[in-house]
């Protein structure tokens, strides 16, 4: 593996995938590397089914690589167990997805709290709603997910997301549900708070211009990543 420095946020070194489908070895991924420093954003672009969210999902240890390896922070996810992943990922890793993912029974302030509280932060409920204000929905923090518009559920990701200040976050086209003119306000509010906080970010979009507003741009085609600066 690529020797690590310590601004090194992420590394990944020649990671594959391969699944079974009907029997038969499927390749996903071949031996994608990317490196990104800490305060860096990246962009992995690609058309629908090219494999970009199965690579973020290495990219943050949600599922395992066939080959290869990825590290976190310095620390290689192979030496990790489930446990041991979940918990890198409860105290560093942020995450938005396009189709939200709020807990439904949760009002907007509850699920902002929600990783704070699995932390066991005292401040949990003071800094939810901080964020919450920070994000424009300070007035919204008792509704529920299904009274808010697709806009309105994306800025409690964000919050929750940012909430625990992490050292990177994964966005998974944090706009494919929006409409554009709200979906460019989403944006707008991800990469004010991204360099607000210093955060690391990996963004995996099918949007070109979304991607030029990263400092380097990945791209993934039959399972081939290659990347160049923006």
């Amino acid at each position: 593996m690529t020797p690590i420095d310590s601004k090194t946020v992420l590394l990944a070194s020649e990671v594959a995938k391969q699944v079974s489908f009907h029997g038969q070895p499927l390749s996903i991924l071949h031996s994608a590397s990317l490196r990104l420093q800490a305060g860096e954003s990246v962009a992995i672009v690609g058309a629908s089914g090219s494999g970009k969210s199965t690579l973020l999902s290495l990219l943050a240890g949600l599922d395992r690589p066939s080959s290869g390896e990825v590290a976190l922070f310095g620390q290689p996810l192979s030496g990790l167990d489930e446990d041991g992943r979940a918990l890198l990922r409860r105290d560093k890793v942020g995450f938005v997805f396009q189709n939200f993912q709020l807990m439904p029974q949760l009002t907007a302030l509850e699920n902002v709290m929600l990783p704070l509280e699995l932390s066991g932060r005292k401040d949990a409920r003071d800094s939810a709603l901080d964020m919450l204000e920070h994000v424009g929905l300070g007035h919204r923090v008792g509704h529920y997910p299904r009274h808010l518009s697709g806009g309105e559920q994306q800025r409690v990701a964000l919050a929750r997301a940012f909430v625990i200040h992490p050292g990177i976050l994964f966005a998974d086209e944090p706009t494919g549900n929006l409409d554009p003119a709200t979906g460019r306000q989403i944006i707008d509010l991800l990469f004010r708070l991204n360099a607000e906080q210093h955060t690391s970010l990996v963004l995996v979009t099918h949007d070109n211009e979304l991607a030029s507003r990263c400092d380097a741009i990945y791209r993934l085609m039959d399972g081939e990543l290659t990347g160049a600066r923006a």
